[in-house]
């Protein structure tokens, strides 16, 4: 493995286990075995380096949540499959709010965010209402950012207090 892709892993797993803001280049280094100056020559910073990672994760969460979403089910069953994916990648979910909070002063992070939010949006409307890429389009984004709101809110719900966070049932309760 080449010292760039032993700095990608390395940056992986900090964030994962100490996100964006705490991980530090004594990090970096640790972990990958990767001098400190491979770091700015393959990436030109560790905010780069971190920031090429948290793309990386980013993805693989929206493929583990396009996947969810495209199996067959009612709202109850969809809802159950996704709260089982936010237990699963609970980790996955605190970079992603994290990656929020990044995105105040990262052009780049603002807008990996905001093109993982189009497709979320999309797909949420796909596997929710049923619409399409031939749905009007104004349809799909008011429908897909309500379940993106409700998503967001749920996995808030579940990273933060697992034991109080609602079941599929009680999520889809309207009582």
């Amino acid at each position: 493995m080449s010292a760039k892709d032993k700095l990608l892993t390395a940056a992986r797993g900090c964030l994962l286990t100490k996100g964006y803001a705490h991980t530090t280049v004594r990090d970096l280094v640790a972990a990958s075995g990767a001098n400190q100056a491979s770091i700015n020559y393959h990436f030109g910073s560790k905010e780069q380096l971190l920031t090429r990672a948290l793309r990386d994760l980013n993805a693989e969460w929206g493929e583990l949540l396009f996947a969810v979403l495209a199996e067959p089910g009612g709202e109850e069953a969809l809802w159950g499959r996704i709260i089982e994916s936010i237990q699963a990648n609970r980790s996955l979910w605190f970079v992603n709010f994290e990656s929020v909070a990044s995105a105040r002063q990262d052009e780049e992070i603002r807008a990996m965010i905001a093109g993982g939010q189009e497709l979320a949006r999309a797909s949420l409307a796909r596997a929710f209402a049923g619409l399409g890429p031939e749905s009007d389009p104004a349809r799909v984004q008011a429908v897909g950012s309500h379940y993106y709101a409700l998503l967001v809110g749920l996995a808030a719900q579940w990273i933060t207090d697992p034991e109080r966070a609602p079941s599929a049932a009680q999520f889809v309760s309207r009582s």
